[in-house]
């Protein structure tokens, strides 16, 4: 039996003093932290408030999330955004929200979001953590994988037999940088040719000008749908990458990005977004288990 005033219930003593002041220092952190004022309300959402109309930006080439269709915006990516407009147009009480549409291409769209010039980025651009330094994004609102499509004639069954050739792919993309990351891994270096858009890479391969054009395999197929013939064209092998999209935002303003979020999810929970995957994809074959499985993940209870 220890002794009263012995080295181990002195020790002891100390433990549970520190234990006790520990416990109290917690209690007196999360009573401040609730104590601490509500942050304050979103410039963004404040912004269009007052002034009665949102900015989006979109890829003026990504059909068919993003187009410019005669003097219409058009596109699955389009739709979601003016369903996020709509949303956030109720929630502020606002009796009308024009809705202004600025194009953009692959090298700016992140730049026009983060300066602020507008508010938020409508088309085909992935989520990675290093965009994540620049902007924000919201829930992902499609999944996809990058591919290379070549003429059927060239019967490139895999990545492997794109060495030495010339791939159209659009600088700065995550696109061009896992297929020159796949290649070089496989020991097959391809010449990668830029190109300002996929209908520009889609021109060069009908030509002949290059072998391949890389580029989201779903955007491929939309393109290929509407090549002209006889020419026809062949995917080579398997995706080389993961390409998760979503609507971009700015890195400071989270309530405003919580308004998207809940303008897209009510999409997912409500079941609509399927309408709309099918007026856009419903041509191009239905969604395959893994854009099932994303509808069904980012349902989220409010």
């Amino acid at each position: 039996m220890q002794r009263m005033g012995s080295p181990e219930s002195d020790t002891c003593g100390r433990r549970a003093g520190l234990r006790a002041r520990a416990v109290a220092w917690l209690l007196a952190a999360a009573f401040s932290a609730v104590a601490v004022p509500a942050a304050a309300a979103s410039a963004t959402l404040d912004r269009i408030k007052s002034g009665g109309v949102v900015r989006f930006a979109y890829r003026e080439a990504a059909a068919p999330f993003s187009f410019k269709d005669g003097d219409r915006v058009r596109g699955y990516a389009v739709e979601l955004c003016e369903r996020v407009a709509e949303s956030i147009r109720a929630r502020l009480g606002l009796a009308r929200l024009d809705v202004q549409w600025r194009g953009v291409d692959a090298a700016a769209r992140l730049e026009a979001v983060a300066k602020g010039e507008v508010d938020a980025e409508c088309g085909t651009t992935t989520i990675t953590l290093g965009r994540m330094e620049q902007v924000d994004f919201s829930v992902p609102f499609y999944v996809d994988g990058g591919s290379v499509l070549v003429r059927a004639e060239a019967k490139i069954a895999r990545l492997a037999g794109l060495k030495g050739r010339r791939v159209a792919a659009i600088p700065g993309t995550t696109t061009e940088r896992a297929l020159t990351t796949q290649l070089t891994a496989i020991g097959a270096p391809a010449t990668l040719v830029p190109v300002a858009s996929i209908a520009e890479g889609m021109a060069a391969l009908a030509a002949g000008k290059v072998d391949g054009v890389a580029g989201d395999r779903i955007v491929l197929t939309w393109q290929r749908a509407r090549a002209a013939k006889p020419v026809s064209y062949a995917f080579v092998g398997d995706d080389f990458s993961y390409e998760p999209y979503a609507i971009v935002v700015r890195r400071d303003d989270p309530d405003f990005r919580l308004a998207v979020n809940r303008a897209l999810v009510a999409l997912y929970r409500s079941g609509e977004i399927d309408a709309i995957f099918h007026r856009w994809f419903g041509g191009l074959g239905a969604p395959g288990p893994l854009l099932h499985a994303m509808f069904y993940l980012q349902q989220y209870q409010d």
